[in-house]
């Protein structure tokens, strides 16, 4: 019914509540908290409107999550998986996260500095001899630490032309010496995707494991996180319940092939997960399983180590941030008076986006397979909607346009992968 709406678009955009058969699949508390609690007004209102911008995009398919440590909020999917195709988005279709992959790097390496593997500290020529860079002081001093916050002293994406040209890793590592330093290590902020990815070799020294295969270990298996992997693989099954990249057409979307650019730096950009692991991996993230994600990983990863002055295109949709910094694969905000850790990612068609607020115990997170401004506005008009809620000394609720002004729908200018970040 709804496809015969928009069919001369080939659009579908069908919503899904989680139903009984889909609820199965979760822990018994999670499909609990799903079926049978109300939705928070602040949650309610917040979905009124990212259903109304979806639409007005046009838009492809689209998964959101939002939770606490204890339940579920919203988990809900928007839309198909490829255009002009009548297959939905549901909560194990998996898309591409690009850069919110670095969040995970971030928590592996406290998980394995735990575990007395290395320590952040550590220096990288201590397990990478021949490593080098264009100034001895770089080479020598730079930590496993400075990897993570993108305080390296490189000019900022190094290399990352040579990424998307598919070379490997190591053979971009070997160039490495002639790009320019512009300060010592830990002085200063340069995003990275190259030298981030290093610590990929250092882990598979360490621990002769691969990366996959150590998030596997650490992360997916632990948190039940069934439809998460690294790595293109997912993509060349047949049948696979995986989402389609678009690309812009006028008024509308066409399929893109897959694209296996970035996955030659896992670290970085080369996680795939649906919003059923998201939903999971937040509720860790706010401590809800400290077996996994134990309370020194978490303070590692919420301690703010780099400040970052974003470019305004960066952050032109958050309403006058207090301070940006960067920790361990996350961007640190302070925003309306509390601790945001966030991060986005793009790749050729696929925006991911994901945060979490400790002061508050809400966590959420936003995947789509369309090239448009519903991903760029989606986090912050969250937050702006839940604090306006938390402040509020009225249990009515106020209109819309009280809560979202700012929040025109903007044109995506996201052309290239860097662009994001």
């Amino acid at each position: 019914m709804l496809l015969a709406a928009t069919l001369s678009l080939c659009i579908a955009f069908v919503l899904l509540f989680v139903n009984p058969e889909e609820a199965s699949s979760f822990d018994l508390n999670q499909s609990a908290s799903v079926q049978n609690e109300p939705m928070p007004p602040a949650v309610k209102e917040y979905l009124n409107f990212l259903e109304t911008r979806l639409d007005s995009a046009n838009n492809i398919g689209a998964a959101i999550a939002i939770v606490n440590k204890d339940r579920i909020l919203l988990l809900k999917t928007f839309g198909v998986k490829k255009a002009c195709i009548d297959d939905s988005i549901d909560i194990h279709t998996v898309f591409r996260l690009a850069s919110v992959s670095k969040g995970f790097s971030g928590i592996l390496a406290c998980i394995l500095e735990e575990e007395e593997i290395f320590s952040l500290q550590d220096k990288v020529i201590t397990f990478l001899p021949d490593f080098r860079l264009k100034d001895s002081l770089n080479t020598n001093d730079l930590s496993i630490e400075q990897l993570l916050n993108h305080s390296s002293g490189l000019v900022p994406h190094a290399y990352d032309n040579l990424i998307e040209d598919g070379l490997p890793l190591y053979l971009i590592v070997k160039n490495l010496h002639e790009v320019d330093i512009s300060a010592p290590p830990g002085k200063l902020y340069g995003y990275q995707n190259v030298i981030f990815s290093l610590i990929d070799t250092i882990t598979f020294i360490q621990t002769r494991t691969s990366y996959g295969n150590l998030m596997e270990k650490h992360i997916f298996r632990p948190l039940h996180m069934r439809d998460a992997s690294v790595g293109p693989k997912i993509f060349t099954r047949k049948n696979a319940n995986v989402a389609y990249p678009h690309r812009r057409i006028p008024s509308s979307y066409a399929p893109l092939p897959f694209n296996l650019g970035y996955y030659n730096i896992s670290p970085a950009a080369g996680i795939n997960a649906s919003i059923s692991d998201l939903s999971k991996w937040l509720q860790a993230l706010l401590g809800r399983n400290l077996t996994v994600l134990d309370s020194n990983v978490l303070a590692k990863i919420a301690e703010p180590q780099i400040e970052t002055p974003l470019k305004y295109r960066y952050i032109r949709c958050w309403d006058k941030i207090e301070s940006k910094h960067y920790s361990l694969g996350w961007r640190i905000y302070q925003y309306k008076g509390r601790k945001i850790i966030y991060h986005g990612g793009y790749v050729k068609g696929y925006r991911a986006e994901i945060a979490f607020c400790l002061d508050e115990n809400i966590g959420i997170a936003f995947l789509q397979n369309s090239p448009n401004g519903v991903a760029s506005i989606s986090i912050p008009a969250f937050f702006n909607s839940y604090f306006h809620y938390l402040n509020s000394d009225s249990i009515s609720v106020p209109s819309e346009s009280n809560i979202f002004n700012g929040f025109d729908l903007l044109e995506d200018t996201t052309d290239d992968y860097s662009q994001n970040h």
